[in-house]
């Protein structure tokens, strides 16, 4: 079974997608790791993010993995290197959107994404999970949540960190990064279809996890 959890930046892809592969023992891709180690990696060499040629071509080239860790997270490699922190910075954040926004950018990563999920028992998240890289997943969910309330979450995923960011100043960001998802014109942010659309605002973690499993339950 493949569950594709797509959604907007800070509606909880990663958390609960993370938690859910535990519940059921199944292999936790996160699909945007993959899109910020590249940003960050095009950073370090000096690639804009305009230049998608470029840009494919190192995605092509990148050499990434996960290591999973006991109490349920992982790891994120790129080569030997662990950069699992150094992906989550606001450049990065920033950048990213651009970056992934590129047709040779997309083709490269969706190529790897798809040899990943082939085995079958993953839940993968992003945010064209659902309508691109496997359309056919047995379960498609749309994590979303209001505005104030993902930039909340993020801020405070930020402060842990010591990076100080004011509750304003991220929901702008946040709001930008949904307006550039949503009008790229290459898999554009958007529910699929046949998604189940969660408003994640007023749950806590266990009841958006316990939520998608029933839905997970009844398709299997």
């Amino acid at each position: 079974m493949v569950v594709a959890m797509d959604g907007p930046a800070g509606a909880g892809k990663s958390t609960i997608s993370r938690l859910l592969a535990g519940r059921y023992g199944w292999t936790y891709l996160d699909t945007g790791a993959m899109y910020r180690t590249l940003t960050l990696l095009a950073t370090e060499q000096g690639i804009p993010p305009a230049a998608g040629a470029e840009l494919g071509q190192l995605a092509r080239n990148m050499e990434m993995s996960f290591e999973p860790l006991p109490d349920g997270t992982q790891k994120v490699f790129a080569g030997c290197r662990e950069v699992t922190e150094a992906i989550r910075t606001p450049e990065v954040s920033r950048g990213v959107s651009e970056v992934s926004a590129h047709a040779a950018v997309r083709d490269a990563m969706v190529e790897k994404q798809r040899e990943l999920m082939a085995a079958g028992n993953v839940v993968a998240d992003g945010r064209d999970i659902g309508t691109v890289v496997w359309p056919d997943a047995e379960v498609k969910i749309y994590l979303t949540a209001s505005n104030p309330e993902r930039a909340r979450r993020r801020r405070l995923e930020l402060e842990a960190k010591g990076i100080d960011i004011p509750q304003e100043k991220m929901e702008a960001e946040i709001a930008a990064r949904d307006d550039y998802d949503s009008s790229r014109e290459v898999a554009p942010l958007r529910a699929a279809p046949d998604a189940v659309i969660l408003d994640t605002t007023v749950m806590d973690i266990t009841q958006v996890v316990d939520s998608v499993a029933e839905i997970v339950e009844s398709r299997k």
